[in-house]
Formats: structure tokens, C-alpha cells, sequence
């Protein structure tokens, strides 16, 4: 008798004790399943927050114990006919034994993979069956296992080097943003699922044909289990029906081949919709339903393009013959606690990608393989994803055993991944090539022998260049692979003509100017960044001690972890600014700095996409924070935007004008001035189609606010649909003229759709006294804003439910800007605000 399918979902009833604390009053409670260690002591108050104050040192002691869990499960009717039972474990972080009424079903030393176990023979009926998961400390395990390995050159950029030895997010070992919070538990879902027979993986392999005309291709479903005889497919785009076809299971698949005319194609936002198919098999035997798979897809064409050129060799994303200019951010783990991101925190962070213009998103290898629901919202938001493997920073061991786990690891995660259109190229690792680079490893490009890498100190390199491309290619072709990030054709990773790299001069390295961000890019920019404080609000939030409310204060250090930034800090808020030393000032010079910096990276990459695609994308390190964190994020822990999000929307917008006075390096030339100084205007545009516009220039005293000489109008300029126009350029005499701004503004069918402001540098040489600004609520929602005099970053209080469309706007006089605003209700205090030089 066909029998279909049961999942009990083990959320509730658990509990939790240190292992070695003997009694039955030891057990505390779990709230909910998935969840980690310390969650539950926060919970059971047993450690204070970590996230608070200095809490993170009190709850180190934790990752030296073992933990274990256990939950009754739930009495389910015996197994019918050939029916079994299975307990699911979709993530055990990390060293995980696994019992059942006391045998031990399952031993786990990967945090990534998950597992199913046949429990059929050992449930009891009409008893109580009690699963107990012992997790063991993965610190003192992965010291052990470098120990063992004494023959391997433990090396690499930040945390313990044992964390190698471990297939567990890196992260958990602290970073340069991040605090050292080793966890373990069921950190996903645990299920106990009774079955005949399932479809265990539904795979869709497509190409598009004619033009982008029509979808060809394969719809397979894997079957495990007895009984399972037939399995129907459908395809439905919305309510309607695009395809249907049944096929006889066969050596345990079930496979048909399907065909959709004129599909609606997915598109990254800003250049088409995000049209979404659903894909279901339901496996039957006898009439009856035994269980049904399904996955939400996008029919669309991505190519990673990478032809020689003048330059040297392209990197930048077509997708449906379009090329794409990648504007983005670098995206770790959204809490050190990861189970308690929810869906709508998931939300929030990937539609403010998309308010801010931000086409790509980079899953970094440091943290871990994202959520199910991740990659689904960004399908339906049209968010691309480059997506690391899991290796961060180091130089990993290939020994046997864990050459295996990884395998498992990357079928597991490349299979579940394969379906979602979002995902457009998979990178090896971050940084490992940089590892191998600055440790004067072993990397011989030309030899291509995998079994000679195993052989060198740099083994690791069988994992990018062998295992890894072949799971790709295995489980997901129609994706590009790429051996890591940063890396070209085996070149430095520092090279500018080829591949993709991390520019790291501005801040680290070298500590450059960051005006001439745009000059130290390469072919794509997939790292780079500016520290800042994060707001008020969240320094008040984890500083415990109100003594301890100032920039340079013990506890404030305590929450930023980047080597030196103390000294990165001062030097680029010396170099630019009149310093402040009031906390408030003093966030809001940091988070200039950070604004300023991006801006000049992003506004000359993107024109540099416009020529010959020298420039395929730039994606900043970094949107988010794990905890309440002085950063390079651009939007802090609680979701609170930096000034730096707003600088980059701004150039990041469909239509962006430009305008930039040559760079004069004032600090190594005894600060003197320049006779003259040109400068240039260009607009960038991703639209499909040329626009006809109107471009003004005008030359306004800082002082004064008085025009120094007739502004410059261009009409009916022809903008290039995917590129950059030079539109006009010019000298400044620095002798003869007094300092002044240049303001640009754009107007596309009479409408202004974008500004620019370009300021004398550095801004410290300038006075912004008695700048007339005047900030007005509107009853229609709004903020007016205007100046009398050229007035540098207004930034407005970042409050929660409010969202702005704009802050950290330049204001010139004759310009009043209006800004949109959301969730203020009537009778709230206005939002506060503030601006450079403001006393």
C-alpha cells in the first residue's frame, strides 16, 4: 500500500548542559531549534551578552567545553511496506556525535554538510526515543589536528591557524571586524521524516536557444526509497501551466526533457524583471502521492567575460547579451549568531541593496554558506551573487580526510545552490592566493599536474584549480568558476590587467590618497574600503560604561578589531579634515572620510566601464556588520545606514554626472598649489537606451557662495546607453580664481536626476563658517534643504523606521534638494542633522 510522505520538524522540546555537569537539574531549555550554544546560555543566563561592553572576553571559556543536546521525538505509527525513517540534520556545528537512545548513528566534522540517517531499526515503538547530539570544542579539535600535521605551513591573515584544520565557518575564530565567538550546535534544521519513497534532488539543466527565443533542456528528478514508480513535472510560470510530462523511475531517477517558446527572461534589477518559474515533480505509485519537490528558477543567459583586450584581458558579467556594470558590496554573516537572522532581517538588508542601486552581492569564504531564503530573495529581488567558497584567508591543508569532507561539502552546497538564477559566478576562495603570495609559497602556474600541487607547501591549490571545478562543472555548468578572489590567469594578484583584485592601498598597504581611488583598480575591484564608526545610537548601545563615550576610549577600541586602525583612522581624518574630538564630531568625520573615499572609487570606476569595459565592477568591503562594530561596513549591525551608502547610491544610479578637478598632492609637495588645475565632466548611464539631456556646470565660491564666472549649459547632449559620455572640460586658474566648487546637474526631460559636487582638496584648508543652511519638514513627507554658501555632507540622523532617499548631500546655493522621507508620523521630533565645520 502506497504510503505518502510524513516530516516532523524538531524545533521545540529541546534541552541543553555542558557535558561533564552530571544531574538531571543540569539541563536547561532550548527555545527553538536551529540555534547555537551561546544562544542558549544568553538565554538561560549563563553568559551576558557578548555583543555588550567587554562580555566578549566572559564567554571565551565556552568554545573550550563540549555541549550536548537532546530532544524526545515525536511517537510516529510504525513504518509501513518497505516505509523508512530518517532523522535530517541540515547543519551540526562542527564536531558532532550523534546518538539515538544511546548508539551512537552519526559522527559529523563539518559544519556545512548535511546528513541523513536511516533510524527505521532503531526507533522503539511505544517508547521514549531520545536523540542526543554531543558537540565537542572545535577550537581544541582543530589545534589537535595541526599538531598531527606538523609536515603542513599553518599560515595565513587572521585567527588562530588551526581554524584550517576545520570546516567550520572561519569567522567564528574573530576577524578584523569581528569578535572571537567559537559556537557549535544544531545550527539548522533537524527533521525526523517518515517515507516509502522521495525525490531527493530536483535538478533543472537549460540552455537558451534562438536568439534567447526559447529555454531547451532537462528536468531530473533523483529518487531514494522503494515504490516511488512515476514522477510528473510541470513548470508554471504564475498561475500558468508552461509545461507537463510525466516519466517511469529508472535506476532511481526519473528524467524528461522540456521546451518553453518566447520565456520571460530574468534580468539583474535596473535592466529587466525578475520573472520566476516554478518547477515541481511529484513522484507517485498506485494513485497515491508519495512526495513533491520543488524549485523557483529564472531562465537567463550569464556569461563571465574574460577576452583579451588592449589593456590585457577582460572580467565583467553579461547577462542576456547585456553587459553589466556590477556596482556592489561584499556580504559577511549578518550576526556572529547566525540562526537568529530572520527572513525579514534577510529582507531588509537585500532591498536596501536594491534601494542603493547595488547590482552584485559577494557571499565572502570567510563565513558561511548563506541560507536557502539568501538566495531566493535575491532571485526575486535581481540581486547577482558571486559566491566564494568556503576558504578565507589562508593556507589550507589537502590531506585525504579532509580532501573528502570538502568534496562532500561542495557537491552538497554547488546541488542546493544550482537552481537559483541569482547566482552567476563561484569563486575558490578570498585571499588564499594572497596568502600563498605574501608566505612565499610554493605556486608554479605553468605545472599542470594536480598530483605535483599536493606535493608542494602550497597544496591547497589542488582544492581551487582540481576539486573545485570539477564539482562546478559537475553540478552547476552553466555557471562560471573562478579559482579565487583575488586571482588572473596565475598573475599577481596585485595585477590591474587581468582577473579580478582586492585594493587594499587605501587604508592598508600603502595608505594612498583615497582621492585617487579610481587610478589603483583593476579589471574588477571585488575588495576595497574605508573604516567608520557606526552611529550614536549603536556605540550607546554596546558601550556599558558612559565614561567610556569617547573616540579614542578602551571600550570603543574594543569594538573595532582591524589591526592599526587607531593610526589608519587619524591618518586619513589629519589628511582631510580639521579634526574633532567630541564623539559625535568625531563619528561624523570618520563616516565623511568613508563617504568620500568610496565616492572617489565607484564615480571612476564606473566611467572606466564605459571605456573599453577597463572596469567590469566594484564591489566595497563591506554592507554589514556581525555585532555592534566600529568597520568597513557601510550599515552597521542594527541596519543602520552609513553616509557612505548614500555617496555610493548616489554614483551608482541609473544616470550619474561627474565632475573631478585633476589630484594634486598636497602633502608631498609642501602644500603648495598648483597654477592651474583641469578638470573634466562625464556622465554615466546603465540605461537600455540613449537619452538626450541637459548638463550645467557652475563655479561657485566657497566663501562668498557667488558664482566666479558664467556657468557652462549644455543642451540636447547625447548620453551612450551602457557607458560613460565625456561631456565638457576645463582649466581652473588657482592663481587668478578664488577657491571654488564645481556643481554639476543633469536634467533628462526636464527633471534634474543627478548632482555632483567637486571640492578643492583637502577639505581641511577650507573654512565652513556660516554656511546658511536651512532645513525645512514639509506636511507632504519631505525635507527641504538649501544653503547659502557650498556646504559639505549633510548627514540626518539615522533613525529606526525612518528611511531617507537621500543624506550626506552637498548643497550649493540656488539648489534646493528635497528629500523624500518614510515612517515619521506626525508629531515626532524632526530628524537631527548635522554638516561639515558645523559648530
Amino acid at each position: 500500500m502506497a504510503q505518502a510522505s510524513t516530516v516532523y520538524h524538531l524545533t521545540d522540546g529541546w534541552d541543553f548542559k555542558q557535558a561533564d555537569d552530571a544531574g538531571e537539574d543540569a539541563w536547561l531549555r532550548v527555545k527553538r531549534v536551529p540555534t547555537n550554544v551561546h544562544l542558549d546560555l544568553i538565554d538561560n543566563g549563563k553568559i551576558p551578552d557578548p555583543f555588550l561592553g567587554f562580555n566578549e572576553l566572559k564567554a571565551e571559556w565556552v568554545a573550550d567545553k563540549t555541549w550536548t543536546y537532546r530532544v524526545k521525538l515525536p511517537e510516529i505509527p510504525p513504518p509501513q511496506d518497505s516505509a523508512v525513517s530518517v532523522l535530517a540534520f541540515d547543519g551540526l556545528d562542527t564536531f558532532a556525535t550523534v546518538k539515538l537512545n544511546g548508539a551512537v548513528i552519526l559522527q559529523s566534522n563539518n559544519m556545512f554538510i548535511p546528513h541523513r540517517i536511516d533510524v527505521t531499526k532503531q526507533l522503539q515503538p511505544g517508547a521514549d526515543n531520545v536523540l542526543e547530539i554531543d558537540f565537542a570544542s572545535a577550537r581544541l579539535r582543530a589545534i589537535e589536528i595541526r599538531e598531527a600535521h606538523p609536515e603542513h605551513t599553518w599560515v595565513g591573515f587572521n585567527g588562530d591557524m588551526s581554524r584550517l584544520a576545520v570546516r567550520k565557518a572561519q569567522y567564528h575564530w574573530g576577524w578584523d571586524w569581528g569578535p572571537v565567538l567559537n559556537t557549535c550546535g544544531p545550527w539548522r534544521s533537524v527533521r525526523l521524516e517518515t517515507y516509502q519513497s522521495r525525490i531527493s534532488d530536483l535538478r533543472i539543466d537549460y540552455a537558451l536557444e534562438g536568439g534567447l527565443k526559447a529555454v531547451d533542456g532537462t528536468i531530473t528528478a533523483k529518487v531514494e526509497g522503494l515504490g516511488g514508480a512515476l514522477v510528473a513535472f510541470e513548470v508554471h510560470s504564475g498561475d500558468e501551466l508552461v509545461f507537463k510530462e510525466s516519466a517511469n523511475v529508472s535506476e532511481g531517477a526519473a528524467s524528461v526533457q522540456f521546451h518553453v517558446n518566447n520565456p520571460k527572461l530574468w534580468y539583474p534589477h535596473g535592466y529587466g524583471d525578475q520573472p520566476l518559474y516554478q518547477v515541481t515533480a511529484t513522484l507517485s505509485a498506485d494513485g497515491v502521492n508519495l512526495h513533491q519537490a520543488t524549485r523557483r528558477t529564472g531562465f537567463r543567459k550569464g556569461e563571465l567575460v574574460q577576452e583579451p583586450d588592449e589593456i590585457g584581458k577582460s572580467f565583467y558579467f553579461r547577462i542576456n547579451d547585456v553587459d553589466v556594470f556590477c556596482g556592489g558590496s561584499d556580504w559577511i554573516p549578518a550576526d556572529s549568531f547566525s540562526p537568529r537572522v530572520t527572513l525579514e532581517k534577510y529582507r531588509k538588508w537585500l532591498e536596501m541593496m536594491v534601494d542603493g542601486y547595488q547590482v552584485m552581492i559577494r557571499v565572502w569564504g570567510g563565513g558561511i554558506w548563506e541560507e536557502d531564503c539568501f538566495y531566493e530573495l535575491c532571485d526575486e529581488l535581481g540581486v547577482l551573487v558571486w559566491q566564494d567558497f568556503m576558504f578565507g584567508c589562508g593556507n589550507y591543508p589537502a590531506f585525504p580526510e579532509i580532501l573528502e569532507s570538502i568534496r562532500h561539502e561542495c557537491i552538497a552546497n554547488v546541488g542546493r545552490l544550482r537552481h537559483h538564477p541569482s547566482v552567476v559566478i563561484y569563486a575558490g576562495n578570498n585571499e588564499d592566493y594572497q596568502v600563498q603570495e605574501q608566505f612565499g609559497l610554493t605556486y608554479d602556474y605553468e605545472d599542470k599536474n594536480p598530483e605535483n600541487w599536493l606535493k608542494t607547501n602550497f597544496p591547497a591549490r589542488y582544492i581551487y584549480e582540481k576539486v573545485l571545478p570539477e564539482v562546478v562543472e559537475a553540478e552547476s555548468p552553466h555557471v562560471p568558476y573562478h579559482p579565487g578572489s583575488p586571482w588572473g590567469d596565475g598573475l599577481k594578484t596585485s595585477n590591474t590587467k587581468v582577473g579580478d583584485m582586492h585594493q587594499w592601498n587605501v587604508w592598508h598597504g600603502t595608505q594612498e590618497k583615497y582621492q585617487i581611488f579610481d587610478t589603483l583598480g583593476g579589471r574588477f575591484n571585488s575588495e576595497f574600503g574605508m573604516e567608520a564608526f557606526p552611529h550614536i545610537d549603536t556605540i550607546k548601545y554596546y558601550c556599558t560604561d558612559p565614561l567610556q563615550l569617547y573616540p579614542q576610549s578602551h571600550m570603543l577600541d574594543f569594538h573595532n578589531k582591524a589591526d592599526g586602525h587607531e593610526r589608519r583612522i587619524a591618518t586619513y581624518l589629519v589628511e582631510n579634515f580639521r579634526t574633532r574630538t567630541d564623539l559625535e564630531a568625531f563619528i561624523h568625520l570618520t563616516q565623511l572620510s568613508q563617504a568620500e573615499a568610496l565616492m572617489f572609487g565607484y564615480r571612476g570606476w564606473r566611467r572606466q566601464w564605459g571605456q573599453q569595459r577597463f572596469c567590469g565592477g566594484a564591489l566595497v568591503w563591506q554592507l554589514n556588520d556581525c555585532w555592534p562594530v566600529t568597520s568597513w561596513s557601510i550599515v552597521d549591525y542594527f541596519l543602520r545606514k552609513k553616509p557612505a551608502y548614500y555617496a555610493m547610491r548616489r554614483v551608482l544610479a541609473p544616470v550619474a554626472v561627474a565632475v573631478k578637478r585633476a589630484h594634486h598632492d598636497w602633502s608631498v609637495v609642501h602644500a603648495r598649489v598648483p597654477k592651474t588645475s583641469d578638470y573634466e565632466l562625464w556622465v554615466a548611464s546603465s540605461l537600455p537606451e540613449e537619452l538626450t539631456a541637459t548638463v550645467e556646470l557652475r563655479f561657485i565660491s566657497i566663501s562668498s557662495g557667488e558664482e566666479i564666472k558664467e556657468k557652462i549649459v549644455e543642451k540636447d547632449v547625447k548620453i551612450v546607453a551602457n557607458g560613460t559620455t565625456d561631456v565638457l572640460s576645463g582649466t581652473i586658474d588657482n592663481i587668478n580664481e578664488e577657491a571654488h566648487v564645481l556643481a554639476a546637474r543633469i536634467w533628462v526631460n526636464g527633471e534634474i536626476v543627478s548632482r555632483d559636487v567637486d571640492w578643492p582638496q583637502p577639505l581641511k584648508y577650507l573654512s565652513f563658517k556660516d554656511r546658511g543652511v536651512e532645513v525645512q519638514p514639509k506636511d507632504d513627507g519631505t525635507i527641504s534643504v538649501k544653503a547659502s554658501k557650498p556646504t559639505k555632507g549633510l548627514v540626518f540622523e539615522e533613525r529606526a523606521g525612518v528611511l531617507l532617499n537621500d543624506s550626506a548631500i552637498d548643497l550649493v546655493p540656488g539648489d534646493e534638494q528635497v528629500i523624500k522621507v518614510r515612517g515619521l508620523a506626525a508629531g515626532d521630533a524632526p530628524l537631527q542633522w548635522t554638516y561639515l565645520g558645523k559648530s
